[in-house]
């Protein structure tokens, strides 16, 4: 049966993203790096260059798959690399570990493929005896978790609390949350998070992105969430607002360099927006959590404000809450 990220119990025929997540968050864990990983990474490994180097290994040997693929290569890497060490850094290493991990998330996602075509041109070449018995220790490490749960797992199901009720406004927050998870699996900073925080907070920076409007909205949609802890919550959205925002930074720079017709319609939707969400943010900083949600979204306004006209028309469909 095909593995499926987004319903990683075996019982596809019975998914339903209402209800599922209720059997996930328990066991959540089970299938994250153990909890000193980061730490260690930090410690013997400061700048992350063999995580990088590991995951760097891991996106060569699958770029002709799903980009789901990859992502579950990187986990059972991630995992292995908590439970039985970091190993000195061997090229010859990083290449067998990213060719076994691939191996196996191909295997789960029943792809074709020939282990040639995981073995790259050139560099170092593994026979399949060699490869198997990597594959051998990988499980055994992962005690046979092989079906993990990712955030991919909860998007639905916090996307349905919200309730959108216009399938492309759904299908576009779904699929923004998706790209920002790709790229925030990268961050060393967000290991610690579960899976169920990182999609929250993903869908919460998209939200913020596609229907600021709605923001406060889907944010106390899934903050009251019996799941969610709400100050976790709050410093994976801080972090995942920083790996979001990375992309747009140097774009930006260069429109804010000048005063251009953008620069000064940015600089006065920026003086408008301030003028009217001062009343909302005083309603709304009733402990300090929520004053740095009300900082972090005025900071954030003018990267969301470049984005607009790519927006603009999901912004009317939205539904009042």
């Amino acid at each position: 049966m095909d593995f499926n990220l987004e319903n990683p119990l075996a019982n596809s025929h019975d998914f339903h993203f209402d209800t599922i997540p209720s059997d996930l968050f328990p066991i959540e864990s089970d299938h994250m790096p153990s909890k000193n990983y980061l730490n260690t990474l930090k410690e013997m490994d400061f700048d992350g260059s063999f995580r990088r180097e590991a995951i760097s290994s891991v996106l060569r040997v699958s770029c002709n798959f799903d980009p789901s693929l990859s992502y579950l290569a990187v986990n059972y890497l991630d995992r292995l690399l908590s439970s039985q060490g970091i190993p000195q850094p061997k090229p010859w290493l990083f290449r067998l570990l990213a060719v076994a991990c691939v191996s196996l998330a191909a295997k789960m996602k029943e792809a074709e493929f020939y282990i040639s075509d995981i073995q790259g041109d050139g560099g170092f070449v593994f026979d399949t005896q060699t490869i198997q018995k990597m594959e051998v220790l990988i499980l055994g490490a992962l005690n046979w978790r092989m079906r993990s749960i990712t955030p991919f797992s909860f998007i639905s199901f916090f996307i349905s609390l919200f309730k959108p009720k216009d399938p492309p406004l759904r299908q576009a927050l779904k699929a923004r949350a998706s790209e920002i998870i790709f790229k925030a699996q990268n961050d060393i900073n967000l290991l610690e998070f579960k899976p169920s925080l990182i999609a929250a907070s993903a869908l919460l920076y998209a939200s913020h992105e596609l229907f600021p409007m709605q923001f406060l909205c889907f944010r106390k949609a899934i903050s009251n969430c019996s799941h969610v802890n709400k100050e976790n919550l709050l410093q994976c959205y801080n972090a995942m607002q920083e790996i979001a925002m990375d992309g747009y930074r140097s774009q930006l720079d260069m429109v804010s360099s000048s005063d251009t017709p953008v620069n000064v319609l940015d600089q006065h939707f920026s003086s408008s927006e301030s003028e009217k969400t001062n009343g909302t943010i005083e309603t709304i900083s009733t402990n300090s959590s929520n004053k740095i949600w009300a900082e972090k979204d005025i900071k954030r306004r003018k990267i969301s404000a470049f984005r607009n006209n790519q927006t603009v028309q999901l912004s009317q469909m939205q539904q009042q809450c």
